[in-house]
């Protein structure tokens, strides 16, 4: 017989089989192969020896009936062999079914345990680190996180993650338990807002009665956990009680080799009223901050909530709204939404036109560069362009460099980030010294006219 026909003719014998055969022997008659059909002998291959052995004793007959049957021979029969080289074939495909199987179970349990730690720890399952978009703002921060989901309480113990609001440190955190619980299904993981952890102490400790059960309770709900996700620490600040409680928390954790994560806005030595003892915690792990996004980053963000949404949009509508929020992604992508709900209620397209209609953002004078206003503030102090970049901290070099970080915040409005780029200087510093001429305008007269002559200069008045 050709390949082909004896293939057919195996399945017709195979199909009788299965339909008088019990039941209890079908998947031995599922794994048989045919070999050949010679002189009336049909010859079946299989990887299991106590199916030859048990489908020879006590089925052979049967088969050579109904082999007879089918093929108009009487003397037709079965030679059932077994192969060594099948039964390996067979094991692989066991083994792959018996992987895919368990990966499948994982799988659900860990979108059970996403569920229930969703409603029971208000985390937001949107929160992931594939949907988090890495710029070079948050790249050092975002590779930290997954590092610490892939391998808790490694190198990173406690990751402290900080930075202004709205530029994704929440985001990171829930990234990491929700990494971990579904990557990790056996760790237990808990989120918790500073807020909440300080009431749920609060209202444990005022309980009169069994007041020792009630703060044993809590002791345990924080301390019999694999990793602990602590968002908004800042808000502990000035609470001894608490705080020395947040102390034996996380002591208890640290000691055990558990995973401590936390958020806060600023760096710890910057939080006045945080005790000693929790700041040199904190500070004893790895510290990251998350900063503004670029431009590059903020177009990527919105382009990937169009997409996520199924919202057809014009590129410059998305670039107009990403070069007017350019320092918080809670506002870039309210911004977004508020453009995007207009478009859709009034059934118009999402196009520049209606982004500036709608956000009305102060039009952006793209020609006046970094170097002109640098420049020009040097001038106006006399001092050189190089002083402005150096590192020189002489008082009117300093003073005219914080005028040209707030000329070019204002009129750009650049990201703080490339404003440090630009000067060779920290984040933190161009912030710090964009804040203190804004506060120093509301009081000092001579200040106000300085800046406005600068602008003069720049003809953008």
């Amino acid at each position: 017989m050709e390949n082909i026909e004896l293939k057919r003719f195996w399945e017709n014998v195979k199909e009788e089989l299965i339909g008088v055969l019990p039941e209890s022997v079908h998947p031995w008659l599922y794994s048989l192969e045919v070999s050949g059909y010679d002189n009336g002998v049909l010859t079946v291959v299989t990887g299991q020896a106590m199916a030859r052995d048990w489908l020879k004793k006590n089925h052979i007959d049967q088969m050579n009936s109904i082999l007879n049957k089918i093929s108009d021979n009487k003397n037709s029969r079965f030679n059932i062999i077994y192969d060594e080289a099948t039964a390996k074939k067979i094991k692989k495909q066991t083994d792959k079914i018996i992987k895919k199987e368990a990966l499948i179970q994982q799988k659900e349990m860990a979108m059970e345990n996403l569920s229930y730690m969703q409603s029971s720890s208000n985390l937001n399952l949107k929160y992931k680190f594939e949907n988090f978009i890495v710029g070079d703002n948050n790249k050092f921060a975002h590779d930290a996180a997954l590092s610490v989901a892939q391998k808790p309480a490694g190198k990173y113990n406690p990751l402290f993650i900080y930075g202004g609001s709205g530029l994704g440190k929440t985001h990171l955190m829930q990234a990491i338990g929700h990494y971990t619980i579904f990557n990790n299904p056996k760790l237990k993981v808990k989120y918790v807002k500073t807020d909440d952890y300080i009431n749920d102490f609060i209202s444990n400790s005022r309980k009169t009665n069994n007041s020792v059960e009630n703060m044993s309770k809590f002791y345990k709900k924080y301390t019999n956990i694999d990793i602990i996700l602590i968002d908004d620490i800042q808000f502990i600040e000035s609470k001894e009680k608490s705080m020395q409680r947040m102390q034996h928390t996380f002591d208890t954790l640290y000691n055990k080799g558990k995973q401590i994560v936390i958020t806060c806005d600023r760096q710890p030595k910057e939080l006045p009223s945080l005790s000693k003892a929790l700041c040199s915690r904190f500070e004893m792990g790895l510290m990251v901050e998350l900063l503004p996004p670029e431009l590059s980053t903020r177009f990527e963000i919105l382009s990937k909530l169009a997409d996520d949404n199924d919202i057809n949009c014009e590129k410059e509508a998305l670039m107009y709204i990403a070069k007017h929020y350019s320092d918080n992604v809670r506002e870039l992508e309210g911004a977004f939404t508020k453009v995007c709900a207009y478009a859709e209620i009034n059934k118009v397209d999402f196009s520049l036109e209606l982004a500036k209609k709608i956000l009305k953002c102060p039009e952006c004078d793209d020609y006046i560069s970094f170097d002109k206003i640098a420049s020009v503030t040097a001038n106006y102090y006399n001092v050189t362009l190089n002083d402005l970049k150096s590192s020189a901290r002489a008082q009117k070099i300093s003073v005219a460099r914080h005028a040209a970080i707030y000329v070019t915040r204002e009129l750009t409005n650049a990201s703080f980030t490339s404003i440090a780029e630009y000067y060779g200087k920290k984040h933190t510093t161009i912030l710090f010294a964009y804040d203190k001429v804004k506060k120093e305008l509301n009081t000092d007269k001579d200040l106000v006219s300085t800046i406005r002559e600068i602008k003069q200069a720049l003809k953008v008045i």
